[in-house]
């Protein structure tokens, strides 16, 4: 009577232990990629760019609302449909800026002198340094279907 053993199967054994980790290494990797891709897309963009005012209307509808971040950082600032959704309701960082296309927004912005607000594509007079402002904003034309 001998003993039982199974056949050994060496090398075989290794190539699939071997690839097995390296489909989890580049699951690894690809799942960090797209990690990073997700958050690199929903970071805020920095500041306005250099491009000429008058391409860029000529390009893309003016916002109703358009808020830009001139301090290091901006206390709360709050955005909201009347009578509806609350589309922004936190502090900005230096150079975001964030823009809506609602017909209709209520604003709350807690230090006025730290934002610079363009309504309609018009600037609005800079508030003053440490003073809570509100103001609703209307857009003055219809958007162009297309």
């Amino acid at each position: 009577m001998g003993r039982h053993r199974s056949d050994p199967m060496g090398m075989a054994r290794l190539a699939l232990i071997g690839l097995g980790v390296v489909l989890l290494v580049a699951l690894v990797f690809v799942g960090a990629r797209s990690l990073m891709a997700t958050l690199s897309a929903a970071a805020p963009t920095p500041g306005p760019s250099a491009t000429p005012k008058s391409s860029v209307t000529a390009t893309r509808k003016v916002p109703t609302l358009s808020i830009v971040c001139r301090a290091e950082s901006c206390p709360l600032v709050l955005v909201r449909v009347p009578g509806g959704d609350v589309l922004n309701d936190r502090d900005l960082t230096g150079g975001e800026e964030i823009s809506f296309f609602d017909a209709e927004l209520d604003v709350a912005v807690e230090d006025a002198g730290t934002v610079e607000v363009t309504v309609n594509g018009t600037s609005r007079p800079a508030g003053k340094a440490g003073q809570r402002e509100t103001f609703s904003v209307t857009r003055s034309t219809p958007s162009p279907a297309g």
